[in-house]
């Protein structure tokens, strides 16, 4: 592989484990993006089921170190993955039928969507959530699944792990407060976007080279992401404020290029 854009996919993986690391979720929207038009890869599928690999892995490695400093909520992110990845994977037989072309233009749409979520998003006060048990499992069950299975199928059509459709959606579904979703949701990424990797992978529409440089940046990158996450704590709104506008940003590039490409 020609050292540039090796380079370039190592320092992708690093920005996507970076942005994990430090606000737990949102690096994957970013990573088709890089992938099609920083790296170079192509057709859209491929960087599609690529980066899904690469946020998968990611994920892990955030949630490693992230599980060190925090309660993870594993009853409740497990149920939610367990649904979530049968929606991954019937998300992602549909998107590999889409038009590359046209999948780049809705998935900006959907950059867009997240990015004003995440800008409207109010944090929640800490403890009063329940867990899974015996008592709560009748209502809660059935919140989890639903709510996962939906962002499943989301997650598998763009080949994304969903971060920031996750939080949130943990959130509703299992009253969690946003410290807690955050760590939780890591468990979800991973899951989807090794549902969604495996789907794209059976297809060969994975760039194992650039699969691996992606991972490798993203285990320095969720490092440095976390450890700058217990410095900025304090911080953290801002700092999801001005992601968010980058996503928007980014979403409405993405959209544009995915239209010109259509009608050009």
């Amino acid at each position: 592989m020609p050292l540039l854009p090796a380079g370039l996919a190592l320092g992708s993986g690093g920005l996507i484990g970076l942005v994990l690391g430090l606000i737990g979720g949102g690096g994957s929207i970013l990573a088709v993006p890089l992938l099609v038009y920083v790296v170079g890869v192509e057709p859209p599928h491929v960087a599609i089921g690529t980066a899904a690999l690469g946020v998968a892995a990611n994920a892990i490695a955030g949630l490693g170190l992230h599980a060190r400093h925090a309660q993870v909520r594993w009853p409740c992110a497990i149920v939610f993955s367990i649904a979530g990845v049968a929606g991954a994977l019937t998300g992602a037989e549909v998107g590999k039928a889409i038009d590359g072309h046209r999948l780049l233009a809705l998935f900006g749409l959907l950059m867009v969507v997240v990015g004003v979520m995440m800008v409207r998003a109010k944090p929640r006060g800490e403890g009063g959530s329940p867990w899974l048990t015996r008592e709560s499992a009748p209502w809660l069950l059935p919140r989890l699944g639903l709510m996962g299975l939906a962002i499943g199928l989301l997650s598998g059509f763009f080949g994304i792990g969903g971060g920031f459709l996750i939080v949130p959606g943990l959130m509703l579904a299992a009253r969690m407060d946003i410290a807690e979703a955050t760590v939780a949701s890591l468990v979800a990424v991973a899951a989807f976007g090794l549902a969604s990797a495996s789907s794209y992978a059976w297809s060969g529409l994975v760039d194992w080279k650039i699969a691996g440089l992606l991972i490798a940046g993203g285990a320095a990158g969720s490092l440095v992401g976390t450890r700058l996450n217990a410095v900025l704590a304090g911080r953290k709104r801002l700092l999801t404020v001005l992601f968010a506008g980058f996503v928007i940003a980014a979403g409405l590039y993405v959209t544009g290029r995915g239209v010109l490409a259509e009608i050009g």
